[in-house]
């Protein structure tokens, strides 16, 4: 498939030149750039106004996105580092984010471990196999990560040269956790319940598993950050499927080991959704940066927390398509409640909804890029 897609004509198509809007684009401020705002808002240095960029921001809604949707499939997209780029580049130009965050999915690290996977129309992700035997397990191989997502490295390297120093460019990888569960699933799922089954019925297995994927996910990071990635950010999008009481032994443990594994090399954002009772285990993991989904008050998880560790969100996406009215005030109440509270990162408490409006969208940028 890759070497199919990489034969195509992968000259962008003229709809990404979106005209950016209030002067935002690839430049980036004046006074102090994108990249280095978010750079200093991770180190929780103050700043004057905190830097935006949103989850799922590359792609999806986007005009130009789905042009390009009309011509290559998803993993099309996601496997051509031309492509990847590109789309990793579109919302820069429209709106002028502080950082950009590489096209890609979590689950290339599934493929790369040797258990692939697609897209099917009304069902979602499928993997092309599922875990259900130890021996399945024995069967990926974590040795190979590095080798088999070059593709992504070479998508950062080109978004890298695009960007410049202007702007801050950021690597992803799902955890442990959120990974298992489609795994042993065989792809997307109502309810998430074989992982939690695996781990209470044979822990040891559960950790096998859960360590080959930590393995490969830190070779993966690493990866990500030599070519050229200022940041990288853990998705545990399923944490929250996880008992309290099991929540440490199944993903903390093993995001912990991911962020001591990178040493320090660049600031680690922890983004675990459905969480809000948990925050000393996030703590615990060593990240820099820990997102923060919608259903909490900001400020009121920031103040649990020690001042060295930074928080990103979290408007509440749903809020992306209702009109820009409606955006000012949610977003300024946000920005007004951590007013003086140095490392805040402005994001949403999840990724950016398929029929998010372009105008909220533009609405809440410059709103947070006016902020003072």
């Amino acid at each position: 498939m890759l070497h199919e897609v990489e034969s195509m004509d992968l000259t962008p198509s003229p709809v990404a030149s979106s005209p950016p809007v209030s002067g935002a684009g690839l430049r980036g401020s004046a006074a102090l750039s994108g990249r280095e705002r978010f750079r200093r808002a991770c180190r929780c240095e103050p700043l004057d106004r905190p830097p935006v960029w949103l989850m799922r921001q590359a792609g999806r809604c986007l005009p130009e996105y789905r042009e390009l949707k009309q011509r290559y499939t998803f993993l099309e997209l996601v496997q051509s580092p031309a492509l990847a780029a590109e789309v990793t580049l579109q919302p820069i130009r429209r709106f002028g984010f502080d950082a950009a965050i590489v096209f890609s999915d979590i689950l290339v690290i599934a493929e790369a471990l040797g258990q692939p996977y697609r897209f099917t129309e009304g069902e979602g992700i499928k993997m092309e196999w599922t875990i259900e035997y130890a021996s399945h397990v024995d069967r990926l191989e974590s040795r190979a990560v590095a080798d088999r997502l070059q593709y992504v490295a070479e998508a950062l390297r080109l978004a890298r040269a695009e960007l410049g120093a202007e702007t801050a460019l950021l690597g992803f990888a799902g955890s442990p956790w959120t990974l298992a569960n489609f795994m042993l699933e065989g792809g997307s799922a109502k309810t998430f319940t074989k992982a939690k089954t695996l781990f209470h019925e044979n822990p040891i297995l559960y950790g096998r598993l859960a360590e080959k994927l930590a393995i490969g996910i830190a070779t993966y990071l690493k990866l990500q950050l030599a070519a050229g990635a200022d940041a990288v950010q853990l998705f545990d999008t399923l944490g929250g499927t996880a008992q309290p009481a099991d929540f440490q032994e199944v993903s903390g443990r093993w995001l912990r080991d991911i962020v001591t594994d990178l040493r320090g090399a660049a600031p680690v954002i922890v983004f675990a959704k459905g969480v809000n009772d948990r925050w000393p285990a996030l703590v615990g993991t060593g990240a820099r940066v820990l997102g923060v989904d919608w259903t909490v008050p900001l400020r009121e998880v920031a103040d649990q927390l020690p001042a060295a560790v930074a928080v990103q969100g979290n408007l509440d996406p749903a809020v992306l398509k209702t009109d820009p009215g409606s955006v000012r005030a949610a977003t300024l109440a946000i920005l007004e409640a951590m007013r003086g509270r140095p490392g805040h990162i402005f994001n949403l408490g999840h990724g950016v909804p398929p029929d998010a409006k372009i105008e909220c969208l533009q609405t809440l940028v410059e709103t947070v890029q006016n902020f003072r």
